[in-house]
């Protein structure tokens, strides 16, 4: 079995900003012709996009699909909720971890795997606006600490 290409179509960087990410998964997700089309494009958006659980199945909501230019009559919603396809005894533990305090699930990443669209399915627990904080100050330090070592090298 050969290695599986990945090509990238969309990344949450919003959800790593307002959530911890403790656990990721790998779902399918249930679309119809025209939309696989558009995301070839890379016409998709997740950034506001969530995710439920609903009678033993996922689903996500918010997430953007373009409609398809060439498309016609066949043209979905670009909102509409899209079924995610997981096992149902993942299904089972995610709802078990949601039913927990502050925990959520969120989009990460939606992307080919060969020929086959996935989405990479986050447990998020949300921060606290001091936690953000935090997080934008060792950025800021990273890039002051990376800024200095270019110009004592190059200077």
């Amino acid at each position: 079995m050969g290695k599986e290409s990945v090509k990238l179509i969309a990344n949450n960087k919003k959800a790593y900003h307002d959530y911890f990410i403790e656990d990721t998964w790998e779902a399918g997700i249930s679309l119809a012709g025209t939309e696989v089309k558009s995301l070839r494009m890379g016409k998709c958006s997740v950034k506001e996009s969530f995710i439920r659980v609903e009678n033993g199945e996922m689903v996500v909501y918010g997430m953007h699909i373009s409609p398809y230019e060439k498309g016609n009559i066949f043209n979905k919603d670009p909102l509409r909720p899209r079924k995610l396809l997981l096992h149902k005894y993942e299904i089972h533990k995610i709802a078990g971890k949601i039913a927990e305090k502050g925990y959520t699930i969120v989009p990460l990443r939606v992307y080919f795997k060969g020929s086959l669209v996935k989405v990479e399915v986050g447990l998020a627990r949300g921060k606290k606006l001091y936690d953000k904080r935090q997080d934008i100050a060792k950025k800021d330090a990273k890039r002051e600490a990376e800024r200095e070592f270019k110009v004592r090298n190059f200077g």
